[in-house]
């Protein structure tokens, strides 16, 4: 894509509109470059397939900060399996218009060999968070949060000193990586962003393409099971009663085989032992809609 060192890079004649780089060295040296001539930086980072969720990323970047740059990275060490890798998809040119329209500045899209040098050898360092990564999707997905602390550590390291923004709609995802920055002391402020759905309640996924046409009318059940165990604390039910709520609502709906229905502490992700009003709580939920799988939360004190 760029002819790069790690001084200087070359604009790709691909996008004037946006730096498309595809190492990491080029990539630290431009926003080594900004933050020099005193501009603010915000990283996005992606597996690509951007829709309107990842917009709005971008978009609130933009809006927070002087400089945007958007990874671009399917990364492989965050998948159970060859098949659901291979089914991922990759849209790099309509990424890339989306990013640019968005906000974004600068695009790193690098190779799998340029994140994990003698790949498909494992590295030698991984990153394992204890703690958040320990129940519920790092149980069914065994080693995924492992692939994803890795790979965020790797590019936010590069990235340097900014702001990074992640949806809350992989709210698991958020909480791993809000700890492996604190704990490892890298330079960032890691910023939560609200859930944008559709229409219909269902939150906006790239897996949400790989749905036939009667696993995306089923898929909105997840969202629905949210709002009936939003419905339950409301009425002062017990965990057990906001559970059941959500449970029933998936069982409603045969083609949805439902992983998890379950009320949370919204800090440490264990099951919520207290529900008094001063406690921050958490909705979570995982099924599997045919061959894909999907995840869903909800504050269930803030519903929308």
């Amino acid at each position: 894509m760029t002819s790069t060192t790690a001084d200087r890079w070359t604009e790709p004649t691909e996008r004037p509109d946006v730096t498309v780089l595809d190492t990491l060295a080029a990539f630290t040296a431009r926003l080594d470059a900004e933050r020099r001539s005193g501009r603010t930086v915000g990283v996005v980072l992606t597996m690509g397939a951007l829709h309107r969720g990842h917009a709005a990323l971008i978009t609130r970047a933009s809006a927070e900060c002087d400089v945007v740059a958007v990874t671009i990275f399917v990364n492989p060490t965050q998948f159970a399996g060859s098949t659901d890798l291979a089914h991922y998809p990759r849209t790099l040119a309509a990424d890339l218009e989306v990013a640019a329209s968005a906000g974004a500045a600068v695009v790193l899209a690098p190779s799998v060999d340029e994140v994990y040098p003698g790949w498909p050898a494992p590295g030698a360092t991984t990153v394992s968070v204890q703690g958040p990564a320990g129940r519920w999707e790092g149980v069914s997905r065994p080693g995924h949060f492992d692939g994803v602390a890795t790979v965020v550590v790797k590019l936010l390291s590069a990235a340097g000193r900014c702001r990074t923004y992640f949806g809350e709609k992989d709210f698991q995802q958020l909480a791993v990586v809000r700890r492996a920055a604190a704990d490892l002391s890298l330079p960032v402020t890691v910023v939560g962003c609200a859930t944008v759905r559709e229409p219909d309640g269902l939150a906006l996924s790239s897996r949400n393409t790989r749905l036939d046409v009667d696993g995306r009318a089923a898929a909105p059940v997840l969202h629905r099971a949210l709002l009936a165990g939003a419905t339950a604390l409301a009425a002062g039910g017990t965990r057990d009663d906001v559970e059941r709520a959500m449970v029933e609502t998936v069982a409603s709906e045969p083609l949805v085989a439902l992983d998890y229905a379950v009320l949370v502490d919204a800090d440490d992700l264990e099951p919520a032992a207290d529900l008094s009003a001063e406690r921050s709580l958490r909705l979570l939920v995982a099924a599997t809609v045919g061959p894909v799988r999907l995840i869903d939360n909800l504050d269930p004190r803030r519903v929308r």
